[in-house]
């Protein structure tokens, strides 16, 4: 090919890669949050992941769910699972107005360390999970 360097790279300027920043996840919903050229220099004080769990945190019934989600963990057999959805029936008021909580609640025992969120059988990211999952006692 006439022209072409065959270096692959575009002309200009090679970026130096970005340093290593602490994985954080947020105290409300459990999700990584993401690095923002904006929050670099508070970003030791960065908590949330937004302005709505900023607002929301962690209310009573948030600890309620861990607290389900944890007995039904430990009372299972090594095997077994427990489903957020379970807990948010367990504890639900209103129709549908606990499912999200539950699973941020599961979320946030992932990110501790206390349990594993599988679909399918196979251990997935609790930031990017889709559809049904399931908790698991860690192995």
């Amino acid at each position: 090919m006439a022209g072409s360097s065959g270096g692959g790279r575009s002309g200009g300027a090679l970026r130096s890669p970005e340093p290593a920043r602490e994985v954080k996840t947020c105290r409300s919903c459990g999700r990584r949050i993401e690095y923002r050229k904006k929050w670099e220099r508070h970003w030791a004080d960065i908590a949330y992941c937004s302005d709505a769990c900023r607002a929301r945190k962690i209310r009573a019934v948030d600890s309620a769910l861990e607290g389900w989600l944890l007995e039904h963990l430990s009372a299972g057999s090594r095997g077994s699972g427990v489903d957020p959805a379970a807990a948010a029936a367990a504890l639900e008021r209103d129709a549908g107005s606990l499912h999200e909580p539950a699973r941020s609640a599961a979320r946030r025992l992932v990110n501790r360390g206390l349990a594993e969120m599988i679909q399918r059988g196979v251990v997935v990211d609790p930031s990017t999970a889709k559809g049904p999952v399931t908790l698991r006692r860690p192995r």
